[in-house]
């Protein structure tokens, strides 16, 4: 472009995305970069070279010049910076934003274009791209070394925290603690990944979980029809059975769940089978206690609480806590 000697010329920070795949870019970033008289570049490794270098457009790779030597390269052209996530690409900015408001200059007209966007969901790549950085060679040799049996007391214990979370409405914390359960699926997916006889990975999870969603869902996703909850629940339990072709509505219920949750699932799914199988201990104070009559106690409270609609394990839960309070107010004095 030829430009008056005084035109200050224009400065585009050209701002992408490493989660986004390579070459997607906006129309008005390429129109910007094919308009430019000088394409400049601080990362000589940015994913996005090859594909501006095959679309014709030259590129200055190398450290951009600092504020001031920017503007004055400036001068009666266009000059694109293509910009990353880095810390320096921001600081850059707010140089070049400080020196412009400063007086000291004539700025150029200055504009931020983003040149990709990150779709919802999109920092999960960079988990999946942190957790690959630990597990693999030259990262963190505990990470390195742990099993999906070792791991699983850490899974139980973050689904605990995660639970009093939510118990206690603690936002801040409830965030953090989905955050460390989220890390927990991701760790166990790069192990499987690993398995010589039957690898799979977190795309694999991920597909299955959509799939099963989407096949449960048919009166969101196909001609299914589900005007309340309930009848989603008597679908879903339907296509469930279906699906995992069980011949036991035992089958399924993970005997190494807390007993009361257990006892539940196991007393709905009786109920739903109509199968004559009810629980006829009364509630009441065995005369001799032991561990059996103590058991039978226990499943009679767990039947009663079923036939009101309430959860058992939630109920003895804030029972224990209301009685945790009491400790504390007795410590008191």
């Amino acid at each position: 472009m030829n430009a008056h000697a005084d035109d200050p010329g224009r400065l585009v920070l050209l701002s992408t995305s490493h989660r986004v795949a390579p070459g997607l870019l906006s129309w008005p970033a390429w129109r910007a970069l094919h308009a430019a008289d000088l394409v400049l570049c601080p990362d000589p490794e940015h994913p996005q070279l090859p594909y501006l270098r095959d679309a014709g457009v030259p590129v200055e790779t190398g450290a951009v010049p600092v504020a001031r030597e920017l503007l004055a390269r400036c001068a009666g052209r266009t000059v694109v910076v293509v910009t990353g996530a880095d810390p320096g690409s921001a600081a850059l900015a707010e140089e070049l934003a400080a020196l412009a408001g400063s007086g000291q200059v004539t700025p150029p007209e200055l504009e931020l274009l983003p040149a990709s966007y990150d779709l919802p969901g999109a920092r999960l790549l960079d988990l999946v791209t942190v957790m690959d950085r630990l597990r693999g060679p030259g990262g963190c040799p505990w990470d390195a070394e742990q099993t999906h049996t070792s791991l699983v007391k850490y899974l139980i214990e973050e689904a605990y925290e995660l639970v009093e979370t939510i118990e206690e409405g603690d936002r801040k914390a409830l965030r953090e603690e989905l955050g460390d359960v989220l890390l927990q699926v991701v760790f166990h997916a790069r192990i499987a990944e690993e398995d010589e006889k039957d690898p799979f990975s977190i795309d694999d999870v991920a597909g299955g979980i959509v799939d099963k969603l989407v096949y449960r869902h048919p009166h969101v996703f196909g001609t299914g029809e589900a005007d309340t909850a309930e009848q989603v629940q008597a679908n879903w339990e339907q296509l469930k059975a279906a699906e995992k072709r069980r011949t036991s509505v035992t089958e399924g219920v993970p005997l190494g769940q807390p007993a009361l949750a257990l006892a539940a699932k196991l007393i709905t799914r009786a109920e739903k089978a109509g199968l004559d199988v009810s629980v006829t201990t009364p509630v009441t104070r065995p005369e001799h206690p032991d561990a059996h009559s103590v058991g039978q106690l226990l499943l009679a409270v767990t039947a009663l609480a079923c036939a009101h609609g309430i959860d058992a394990e939630d109920a003895a839960r804030s029972a224990a806590r209301e009685y945790r309070n009491r400790i504390l107010d007795a410590e008191r004095g």
